[in-house]
């Protein structure tokens, strides 16, 4: 296995790290002399993965959470969930998936919206397509500016 390609699968795995992920690992990766196009496919692949787990985990947590309250002889939604659900309804789906990626976090987002009641496969795509974009973007902008595979940084010096 060459040096390259066990890069890529440590941009891969970086990318799934929470908080971590994609965005942040793109610039680095890039910097160290991993191929931009490459780097971004890793890195999303990586950080999609962990985004779908997050999204179908929220959604049996809430189901869980929403039967545990009717068990109890609650109805509707907790306080904070409603105070939550103010701001989601705010910005909706989309907007979380274009400023999730650089505020909360992909994980989160997800976390977030399927805990506002957004089918998880929709919010699954919604949020990886934001990252996407975002980490593609950046690749494009070191690219340009000159900063891939930058002299020092790069495994051929």
């Amino acid at each position: 296995m060459s040096f390259e390609e066990l890069g890529l699968i440590g941009v891969f795995l970086f990318g799934a790290i929470p908080w971590f992920e994609a965005i942040a690992v793109v610039p680095g990766a890039i910097l160290l002399g991993s191929p931009p196009v490459l780097t971004v496919v890793f890195a999303v692949a990586g950080n999609t993965t962990t985004i779908f787990l997050f999204a179908y985990a929220a959604s049996q947590i809430r189901a869980w959470l929403i039967k545990r309250r009717a068990l109890r002889g609650k109805t509707g939604e907790s306080e904070k969930f409603k105070k939550a659900q103010r701001s989601f309804d705010k910005w909706g789906i989309y907007g979380l998936a274009a400023i999730g990626p650089l505020v909360i976090g992909t994980q989160f987002a997800a976390l977030a919206a399927v805990a506002a009641g957004v089918k998880p496969l929709k919010t699954s795509i919604a949020i990886s397509v934001a990252t996407l974009f975002w980490a593609t973007l950046l690749a494009i902008v070191f690219v340009v500016a000159g900063l891939d595979g930058v002299p020092g940084f790069d495994s051929e010096g």
